[in-house]
């Protein structure tokens, strides 16, 4: 039978130490051998800041050196997140065909471990703001952006790690579809870039830029990475009506049941095909 919410959380209670456990484990295995251990964290977004910092000056694209520290920061919790998530099934295949456990714990446990890189990331990004005195905004809703942003990434990894048992292409296709959205989602951009943009082309209607402007917001990271600056950051040309964060609000956790739904469909057949 598909997984339904009161059967996951069930799983949940009763195997919460084996979720804790394999948390634990990915966190070891990820700074295993390392002198720098979880500095990597931290070093990896700072070189792509530094990269990404040469090419915004070389394309003069106005962006703010907070609000492009805060875009990568929470542009690699899903990057990462979706990475490690390949092989959360198909890394743990003794596991799978060996022992009886609900499945959907492998992916969780991989979000969660990179959920924790990720606050202690913020940590960090948040000292760094403080120390620029950065106006901040309404902080109390960083809460709800962190949890629909975790729901977002743990329905993909639930997609990514079940399909990746049958389809071995995903793995291909990851690193070309994270290069595309990461392009599409205003990282390296402020959402005000887009609209600037869109006014721009005379060829285009004041209807027709309200649809592809919306079509841009429909993007989840687009809505995330937005909503999350305007909380850190109080920088009025890049706000965004807080009708637009109900966008990748809904869709995050649409994709989170749809998640949900296929590994239930899928994880009868993993112990054949693996």
């Amino acid at each position: 039978s598909l997984m339904s919410m009161s059967s996951i959380f069930q799983d949940l209670r009763t195997h919460g130490e084996l979720l804790w456990i394999l948390v634990q484990r990915n966190l070891k295995i990820r700074y295993k051998n390392s002198v720098l251990g979880f500095f990597w964290t931290l070093l990896g977004p700072v070189f792509l800041i530094l990269i990404y910092w040469v090419f915004i000056r070389l394309l003069k694209i106005e962006i703010t050196v907070n609000a492009l520290v805060s875009g990568i920061i929470v542009w690699q919790f899903v990057a990462t997140t979706l990475g490690d998530s390949l092989n959360a099934i198909l890394g743990n295949a003794n596991l799978v065909t060996k022992t009886a456990f609900p499945r959907f714990l492998l992916p969780l446990s991989t979000v969660c471990a990179n959920f924790i890189n990720y606050l202690l990331t913020l940590v960090v990004l948040l000292v760094f703001l403080v120390t620029l005195k950065a106006n901040f905004g309404m902080l109390y809703l960083l809460p709800l952006i962190l949890i629909t942003q975790f729901a977002l990434c743990l329905g993909l990894s639930l997609l990514v790690s079940s399909l990746n048992v049958f389809f071995r292409d995903v793995e291909h296709l990851m690193g070309v579809v994270l290069l595309a959205w990461f392009f599409l989602s205003p990282v390296m951009y402020r959402n005000d870039y887009v609209v600037a943009r869109l006014e721009g082309m005379p060829q285009l209607t004041e209807s027709a830029g309200r649809f592809f402007h919306g079509c841009f917001l429909a993007n989840p990271m687009a809505g995330i990475v937005t909503a999350f600056r305007n909380v850190l950051l109080q920088e009025p040309e890049d706000f965004i009506p807080g009708v637009f964060f109900l966008v990748p609000l809904i869709l995050s956790w649409a994709i989170l049941c749809l998640g949900f739904f296929v590994f239930g469909k899928l994880e009868k057949q993993f112990g054949d095909e693996l």
